[in-house]
């Protein structure tokens, strides 16, 4: 809620105002209540229709272990916030990694430049931004220790070097040996015009393997991967026989494994790989980015048949320890489930807080971004495709010579520093 106040404040000295409360250095919690309500109500004040602060803070870490040595170790800490001003259905984002008052406040008048726009004079009224008490999922769901709890990087080492051991004793012809582990703790912080005030701590972690094997002009790649969120066990926990086992299998039957004829098959896709394949080619031109841009097929299409009758899609952020789920988007908007395709039928689109405004379809929890140096967009969350009617076997059947695809692995084994999958 919004109501205009008068500000008695000859000197025009909002940080003094905003002050009286110092927010917490090194940690985004509700002491920011009073530094980020005055700065979005100078936002408003300027004539901006909303404005947002999106704060964040990340510790991120990778190492890479190649047979029998630990090459690299990145760590990358970054804090920083990003402030977004709407006027109209325009918009525009600047962003910094000073956290003072006047750091957010210099940030907000160059948005507001950008827009046209200017912050309140000293005789100006300015509107007072009342804040909802703050939604701290990170208290909420018992994640403040998460990041201590987490593997250490002799940990990590060790786990990666016994790894590849023990694809070392699992497989033949061995060329090169690859493990590799990242870390991404990230805390974020929304405040907005319209009330919002909300607080998260996300953590993902992912860890592969990567086996070069060579038998004269043979040769054979196989990569593995597997990550998971919330879950600070998660490298303690990983069972490297069981994947190493896999890999290796997989490795042996590719060195020597014909070419396949060419030709156009029909094709067969395991859940896994699958999944993959509907959010590369058919997710992202359902997100109301696409739609802004006018570069999805399905732009006029809702509430039409757009694939197979047997087909239901769903993309959510709630199911436990998956790799996309989240308690709230980074516009803090709780997660949740969106029917995308029911029985062939399109249902629904993805959709952000700009991506709704600018084409009507509701927000879904989807806004997400790179880093506090990006604008929110709507992006996918886990994707899932509904049982069929139809059995594995039966699918088998019915394709006298086709390409059954069990799996899916990505070229890269090891992020960047920084890189982060959100």
């Amino acid at each position: 809620m919004v109501v205009a106040a008068p500000v008695f404040d000859p000197a025009h000295n909002h940080r003094a105002e905003a002050a009286q409360t110092p927010p917490t250095k090194t940690r985004l919690d509700a002491s920011w209540e009073k530094t980020l309500s005055t700065l979005l109500g100078l936002g408003r004040a300027a004539g901006a229709d909303f404005v947002e602060f999106f704060l964040e803070r990340v510790n991120y870490i990778s190492c890479l272990a190649e047979d029998d040595a630990i090459t690299s170790i990145s760590p990358s800490i970054s804090t920083g916030a990003g402030v977004r001003v709407f006027v109209g259905k325009a918009d525009c984002y600047v962003s910094t990694n000073d956290l003072s008052f006047n750091g957010l406040k210099l940030a907000l008048d160059k948005a507001l430049s950008i827009m046209g726009l200017q912050l309140p004079g000293p005789a100006a009224f300015v509107p007072e931004v009342y804040l909802e008490p703050l939604r701290d999922y990170a208290v909420l769901r018992g994640k403040e220790g998460w990041l201590k709890a987490c593997s250490s990087m002799q940990e990590m080492g060790d786990v990666l070097l016994g790894a590849n051991d023990r694809l070392n004793q699992q497989a033949q012809h061995v060329k090169s040996r690859r493990a590799a582990y990242f870390r991404d703790w990230q805390e974020v912080l929304v405040a907005a015009s319209d009330g919002v005030f909300a607080r998260d701590i996300r953590l993902t972690q992912s860890v592969g393997y990567n086996l070069l094997c060579q038998d004269g002009e043979n040769r054979s790649s196989i990569n593995k991967r597997v990550g998971s969120t919330g879950e600070p066990d998660f490298l303690r926990t990983w069972d490297y026989s069981v994947d190493a086992a896999e890999v290796a299998e997989s490795a042996g039957k590719m060195l020597y494994a014909d070419f396949v004829e060419s030709g156009n098959y029909p094709i067969i896709m395991a859940n896994e790989f699958g999944g993959v394949i509907f959010h590369e080619a058919c997710g992202h031109l359902l997100e109301t980015t696409q739609i802004e841009r006018k570069t999805t097929p399905f732009l006029e299409k809702k509430g039409q048949k757009i694939a197979h009758e047997s087909l239901t899609a769903w993309d959510e952020g709630v199911s436990p320890n998956a790799f996309g789920t989240i308690d709230m988007d980074d516009e803090g908007m709780p997660a949740q489930r969106t029917l995308l395709i029911e029985n062939g039928i399109l249902k629904n689109f993805i959709s952000d807080r700009a991506g709704s405004m600018r084409t009507g379809h509701p927000r879904t929890g989807s806004g997400r971004r790179q880093g506090y140096t990006f604008a929110a967009a709507s992006r996918m969350r886990n994707t899932y495709i509904a049982p069929g009617e139809h059995k594995l076997q039966a699918l088998f059947d019915s394709v006298e010579k086709g390409i059954y695809c069990k799996k899916w692995a990505a070229a890269a084994l090891a992020p960047p520093a920084n890189l982060t999958l959100r």
